[in-house]
């Protein structure tokens, strides 16, 4: 069945063109393996459950990050601010020291770095993971929140950072 459904799929660009038009908000996850902070910038984060509290990320497989983050015991959610997108840019670059100056962090829980001024922070311990096509899907138990000042979300909308205006 599967041959069948993907002789039927579009290409990869196609795709990404559809998939541009949904705004998506952004999140910077977080651990420390072996003494060394890691993380990694997201726009898959959601929701998946209220009994037990679980959230849910992807990471692609190519991901230079992710095997340090696996092998944490447990990660943070930092859902990013409206005014983070330098942040979450950083977090997105390879070959940066994503924890130096500006990145402002204290440890948290099990030393897991969280990020200062950000909306809000959930702690997680590692559920599960699933390999999916050319990513893994990644559930974490929340186990602590965090909530910043409140303020607007940063968005991920059409291969650009922005920020959230509700209507009157």
């Amino acid at each position: 069945m599967t041959e069948t459904l993907s002789g039927r799929a579009i290409d990869a660009e196609r795709f990404r063109q559809a998939l541009a038009v949904h705004a998506a908000g952004v999140v910077v996850v977080t651990a420390q393996c072996e003494e060394v902070p890691v993380g990694l910038t997201a726009t898959s984060f959601s929701s998946v459950s209220l009994a037990p509290p679980l959230v849910s990320f992807y990471v692609d497989q190519s991901s230079t990050t992710w095997p340090s983050l696996r092998q944490a015991g447990h990660f943070a959610v930092n859902v990013l601010a409206s005014d983070q997108a330098e942040l979450a840019s950083r977090f997105a670059r390879k070959g940066v020291d994503r924890f130096a100056a500006p990145t402002a962090w204290q440890p948290g829980p099990e030393g897991i770095p969280l990020l200062s001024g950000v909306s809000a922070q959930l702690i997680c311990a590692p559920h599960s993971t699933v390999d999916i096509g050319d990513h893994i899907l990644v559930v974490g138990l929340v186990t602590e929140t965090n909530l910043g000042p409140g303020g607007r979300p940063l968005l991920y909308h059409q291969g650009r950072f922005g920020r959230f205006t509700p209507h009157a």
